[in-house]
């Protein structure tokens, strides 16, 4: 294998790493959470907006919180 690592070794490294890889993009799915929702008739230019629902939801439990 490479530089002389042996296989086991080898194959728990890359296991790691994709695992790794794989968790990372499950965090930024649900942080960035896509709207698949199809509007029947599209927005005009300039009336699109986009916000963060992660974000959003957090603000939202912060302030009820803090009530």
């Amino acid at each position: 294998m490479p530089a002389g690592v042996p296989w086991p070794t080898y194959l728990r490294a890359l296991a790691a790493s994709m695992l790794a890889m794989f968790a990372g993009a499950e965090v930024v799915h649900r942080y960035y959470r896509p709207d698949l929702s199809i509007p029947e008739i599209p927005p005009k230019p300039g009336e699109l907006r986009t916000e963060l629902l992660g974000l959003k939801e957090r603000s939202s439990e912060v302030q009820t919180s803090q009530q």
